[in-house]
C-alpha cells in the first residue's frame, strides 16, 4: 500500500510539472524541482521480540482407558450407559463374590490353624530345649563323680603299692585295686562320650531361631504367612470385583450387561477429558524453537471468541521417512468438558523471546529476509563533504529561482541476518540502533537515490 501511495505522489507531481511547462508555451522553465520520493522510515531500536506459530490441528482425549477383568464370576450391576460422565472412583460395575468369600473364609481358617501350631511347635521347642539342658547338667554331673572316683581309687593304688613291697598286704589285693582303677577309667571315659553326645544333640536341636528346632518354627511360619497370602489374594479378588472408573472422563464403550461374565473382552471403554490435548500440524521451520513448558493460545470455531491457553506438552518428530510433518503436543484443561476429541482448533505457540535491533517485518526487500534499506544523510553515504544534492535541472547561476526544498538524505542498501520475527517486528544483526530503516521494502528504491524520510511509529521497545 505504501508503494502505491509513493507512486501516486510521483505522478501527481509529474502531472504538475507537464501542466505547468504546457502553460508556458513551450518556454524554458528556469525553476524545475525534481520530484522528491517521501520514503516511511522506522528508527531501529534494542528490543526483543516473541516469535509466534500459527498451526492447525485437532482436540484429542488425553488418554483412553481400556478396562477389562480376570476375574471368573457373573455380573451383578452395571451402572453406566455410554456417553455418561464419570468421575475417578466412582464405581461402573459390581461382580458376584459369593464363592470368593467362601474360599477367603477357608484361607483364614488355615491361617488361624498355622497360626495355633507355630504356638504349639513353639512351645514344644523351648520344652526340648530345656530338657536337653538338664541333661547336659546330669551328664557333666556323672563326669565329675567318675572323675572323682578314678583319683580317689589311684591314689588307694600308689598307697598299696608301698604296702605290698613292704609285705603288709597280699599281692593280690593290690592287683584287685589296679582293676578297680582300669573300671573308673573306662567309667570316665563313658561318661565324656556321652557328655560330648549330648552337646552335640543340644547343638543340633539349637535354639529358638536356629538348629532344628529353629527350622520347625520357621517352617510353621511360613504355612501361617502362606495362607495369609492366599487370604489377601482373594481379598484383592473381591476389591477388583467392584470396578471403578480409574479417571474422570467418559464412558465411550460399555460391553457388559448383569448376569454375564466379563470374560477376556473388553468390558468398557473410558476417555479421560478433564484435560486434553490440542496435537498441532507443522513444518520443520514452524516447530523449530518450540520446547517443553512454553506458552499456547488455542482457539476452535465451535467455541466462538473463546481463547484457551495451554502448555507445550511434546514436539513429535517425523517417523515416516520422506515426510516433513511434525506434531506440537499442547496439553489443555478441560475442567467443564467443553473441549470434544474431534475438533478442529487453530494453534499460536510462543516461541522463546529474542532481544535485539528491532525493525519492522516489512522492511526486507526480498523473501530471503537478507537485506534491508536504510536512510542516511548523503555525506556519510558516500563519505563525501557535501551537504546537498546538485542544483536542480534548468537552474543557471545565481540567476536561477531558489528551490523549495531538496532533500539530503538517501538510501542504503546493508545485509542483515534475521534472528527472530513475530509477524510485525524482527530482530537482526548488521545495524545499529538509531538507524533509519525504510519501513517497506517493496518501494523498489535504488542505492544512492534521493528521498525524504518520513517517520512511522517508533518501534515498541519490550
Amino acid at each position: 500500500m505504501l508503494k502505491s501511495m509513493g507512486m501516486l505522489r510521483t505522478g501527481a507531481i509529474a502531472a504538475a510539472v507537464v501542466v505547468a511547462l504546457s502553460g508556458c508555451g513551450g518556454k524554458k522553465a528556469s525553476n524545475f524541482t525534481r520530484p522528491i520520493a517521501h520514503v516511511p522510515v522506522a528508527v531501529a531500536v534494542d528490543g526483543a521480540v516473541t516469535p509466534k506459530s500459527s498451526m492447525g490441528g485437532l482436540i484429542v482425549a488425553y488418554q483412553n482407558v481400556a478396562i477389562q477383568s480376570s476375574l471368573t464370576e457373573p455380573t451383578d450391576a452395571v451402572n453406566v450407559n455410554e456417553g455418561d460422565r464419570v468421575r475417578k472412583g466412582e464405581v461402573l460395575a459390581v461382580l458376584d463374590t459369593a464363592d470368593l468369600v467362601a474360599e477367603l473364609q477357608a484361607d483364614l481358617g488355615t491361617a488361624a490353624s498355622d497360626k495355633a501350631k507355630i504356638d504349639s511347635t513353639s512351645d514344644q521347642a523351648g520344652l526340648t530345649i530345656y530338657q536337653n539342658t538338664n541333661t547336659i547338667n546330669a551328664e557333666k554331673a556323672a563326669l565329675r563323680q567318675a572323675q572323682a572316683t578314678l583319683a580317689r581309687d589311684t591314689r588307694d593304688l600308689a598307697r598299696y603299692a608301698q604296702l605290698v613291697k613292704s609285705g603288709y598286704i597280699a599281692q593280690q589285693q593290690y592287683d584287685q585295686q589296679a582293676t578297680l582303677v582300669q573300671n573308673d577309667r573306662q567309667s570316665v571315659n563313658a561318661a565324656l562320650v556321652g557328655l560330648q553326645n549330648q552337646l552335640s544333640q543340644v547343638k543340633t536341636n539349637g535354639s529358638l531361631t536356629t538348629g532344628l528346632q529353629g527350622a520347625t518354627i520357621a517352617a510353621a511360619r511360613a504355612d501361617y504367612q502362606t495362607a495369609l497370602g492366599q487370604a489377601n489374594q482373594i481379598r484383592a479378588s473381591i476389591a477388583k470385583a467392584t470396578i471403578v472408573s480409574p479417571v474422570d472422563g467418559i464412558v465411550v464403550n460399555r460391553n457388559l450387561n448383569p448376569g454375564e461374565y466379563p470374560g477376556t473382552r473388553q468390558i468398557f471403554t473410558l476417555q479421560e477429558t478433564d484435560k486434553v490435548y490440542a496435537v498441532l500440524n507443522g513444518a520443520g521451520s514452524q516447530v523449530v524453537g518450540i520446547k517443553d513448558g512454553l506458552p499456547a493460545t488455542i482457539t476452535a470455531n465451535d467455541l466462538p471468541g473463546q481463547r484457551l491457553r495451554g502448555t507445550v506438552y511434546g514436539v513429535l518428530d517425523s517417523v515416516t521417512p520422506g515426510q516433513t510433518n511434525f506434531i506440537v503436543k499442547v496439553i489443555l484443561p478441560n475442567p467443564t468438558g467443553q473441549l470434544h476429541a474431534g475438533m478442529a482448533v487453530a494453534g499460536l505457540v510462543s516461541k522463546p523471546t529474542t532481544r535485539g535491533i528491532v525493525i519492522p517485518s516489512t522492511a526486507f526487500i526480498d523473501d530471503t529476509d537478507g537485506t534491508v534499506q536504510v536512510v542516511e544523510p548523503a555525506n556519510a553515504a558516500d563519505g563525501s563533504t557535501r551537504g546537498a544534492p546538485p542544483p536542480a535541472s534548468g537552474a543557471t547561476g545565481s540567476a536561477a529561482a531558489p528551490v523549495a526544498h531538496q532533500p539530503t538524505d538517501v538510501v542504503r542498501t546493508v545485509a542483515v541476518v534475521k534472528l527472530a520475527d513475530d509477524g510485525t517486528n524482527a530482530i537482526v544483526t548488521g545495524l545499529r540502533s538509531g538507524m533509519k530503516v525504510v519501513a517497506n521494502g517493496q518501494l523498489g528504491l535504488n542505492d544512492g537515490q534521493y528521498v525524504d524520510p518520513v517517520a512511522t511509529p517508533k518501534v515498541a521497545e519490550r
